[in-house]
């Protein structure tokens, strides 16, 4: 089941989006219960989510210094650049351009193993290097959203909650599936727990949605504006992906883990701190929603496109 689940990922993630934006809109009234569940459930989400980078790994990433030296390049030069060129088309609404740099300046760390496996890149180097991308990341968001938007951003917002919701969801689910991950070696039900967290993304995405959709609904006007935004993102992207394994003369596969890396987003990641953000900023979490549909259906395309830009 397990392989079955890892297969079809991409079309189940959509149909727990779907799930949970129908029950939202034609339940209007159990949102109240569903937004109660969505702290326990994005908890659960990203330890899910963290799951999947192995820690153990960051040394083997530090050794493998030309693919790191390419996904940095990517991620934290290259893509920045194109995202600031992007986000001016949304600068005059500061909650979505907010909700647009968090999201794009965020590369992903785990959903992208599947996309790359699927396209036949070189997943398992991907997932080598994805504790440092993670860890680059969370130390330049805040940096790279001060310059894009502006300092009165950064300096408008609460770093009270802030602080709170990154350590409730990402210090302390990153804690909880690193030792998970270290009690894996030994206990056999920290090993099941490891293989059966995926089978949960559906479900939890589902919740998600249903707790949010009437958001993304209230800003529907706005949110139409910002789908172009991420559909030239999902075009730019691997372009600018294809430059860099050229420039780092990269073999195939490893070309194709390039690409996703550049192309993938951390939605899941940054939705709770979009989530904590103060009241004027609300729309940023409902341009974060949009983006992860957005994104996981030109993933049907990608691993199908990518692999013809890339042949073997």
């Amino acid at each position: 089941m397990i392989t079955w689940a890892n297969r079809w990922q991409i079309p189940l993630y959509l149909t727990g989006i779907l799930a949970g934006a129908a029950v939202g809109i034609l339940l209007p009234s159990a949102t109240p219960v569903f937004t109660a569940l969505v702290n326990p459930t994005l908890i659960v989400l990203l330890f899910a989510t963290f799951l999947a980078v192995p820690f153990v790994e960051i040394g083997r990433a530090a050794r493998d210094v030309r693919f790191l030296a390419a996904i940095l390049l990517l991620n934290f030069a290259l893509v920045p650049a194109l995202v600031f060129g992007l986000s001016r088309f949304v600068a005059h609404d500061r909650a979505i351009l907010v909700g647009v740099l968090l999201v794009l300046l965020a590369p992903c760390i785990d959903y992208v193993v599947v996309f790359t496996r699927i396209a036949g890149g070189a997943a398992s180097r991907l997932l080598a290097v994805s504790p440092v991308v993670m860890l680059v990341q969370l130390a330049l968001l805040p940096v790279f959203i001060g310059l894009m938007a502006g300092p009165d951003v950064i300096d408008g917002i609460d770093i009270a909650p802030f602080t709170s919701a990154f350590g409730l969801f990402v210090v302390l689910p990153m804690g909880l599936a690193a030792l998970t991950q270290a009690l894996g070696r030994r206990v056999a039900v920290a090993r099941m727990v490891e293989r059966s967290m995926d089978a949960a993304m559906v479900p939890i995405l589902a919740v998600i949605v249903a707790a949010h959709v009437g958001t993304v609904r209230d800003h529907v006007s706005a949110l139409l504006g910002v789908l172009p935004v991420y559909v030239a993102f999902l075009v730019a992207a691997p372009l600018l992906g294809v430059v860099v394994s050229r420039l780092f003369r990269q073999d195939a596969a490893t070309a194709r883990a390039t690409v996703f890396s550049g192309s993938t987003r951390n939605s899941l990641v940054v939705l709770p701190l979009a989530l904590a953000l103060p009241q004027p900023l609300a729309a940023a979490s409902a341009a974060v929603v949009a983006q992860t549909v957005v994104e996981l259906i030109g993933m049907i395309v990608l691993v199908r496109v990518v692999p013809r830009l890339i042949p073997r």
